[in-house]
């Protein structure tokens, strides 16, 4: 699963992980990516979307009808 999240966009980010002797590895920060599935009444029908934990909670918020109208405002297909 790609860790991308479908409503905020958030990717993961790169850095090192640096040893006790020093030395610098290649490291990936993902973030905390989740599928669910919410209902969307205006449609009738369910959609499945890749969301990170702290878009789950702006859904939460805002509520799933402005989350998806944003998810499509950027051009991703719901």
């Amino acid at each position: 699963m790609s860790a991308h999240c479908q409503l905020t966009g958030a990717e993961p980010g790169f850095g090192n992980s640096i040893s006790h002797s020093h030395r610098r590895t290649s490291r990936r920060f993902d973030p905390n990516i989740q599928r669910k599935r919410y209902w969307l009444p205006s449609e009738g029908r369910h959609v499945r979307l890749t969301l990170s934990a702290r878009a789950i909670k702006a859904i939460d918020r805002i509520g799933i009808e402005a989350a998806v109208a944003r998810i499509r405002a950027r051009g991703v297909k719901v």
